[in-house]
């Protein structure tokens, strides 16, 4: 398995972590005291508020952005380009990714913004060079 491989791996992972952070944090209260609901899960993520509804959202945004850095590594991959050059963009992609979880759960519209950009950056520089290929 390559580097990029293990990173699309980790990207699908990355939500249901997220997502992870703000059910786990109401551990041990009661329904009635707005802990985890496990029979209605949506319903229970759609009345949080704060971080714990930042950290669903960036759980869906994570899911968003997951088929389309999916698609740049096996097309980069199909088209034999060089693979330690989407291995490093593949891990940069990651560590945008981290950056931008941080960033939503802090609350940082703007800067998330960015981040999110950055990210949509990487995954079209793994794929663009694919372009060459198919003309």
């Amino acid at each position: 398995m390559t580097i990029a491989n293990t990173c699309v791996l980790v990207a699908a992972v990355l939500p249901v972590l997220t997502m992870g952070l703000a059910k786990f944090s109401t551990a041990g209260k009661k329904l009635r005291e707005g802990g985890y609901d496990n029979r209605q899960p949506r319903e229970w993520a759609a009345k949080q508020s704060g971080w714990r509804a930042r950290a669903a959202a960036a759980h869906n945004n994570g899911f968003e952005a997951l088929p389309l850095f999916l698609f740049a590594v096996l097309a980069a991959q199909q088209a034999g380009l060089e693979q330690g050059r989407t291995d490093m963009l593949a891990m940069t992609f990651i560590v945008t990714r981290l950056v931008y979880i941080a960033i939503y759960l802090a609350n940082q519209g703007a800067l998330r913004s960015l981040v999110w950009g950055v990210g949509l950056a990487i995954t079209i520089a793994i794929f663009a060079p694919t372009l060459s290929f198919a003309l």
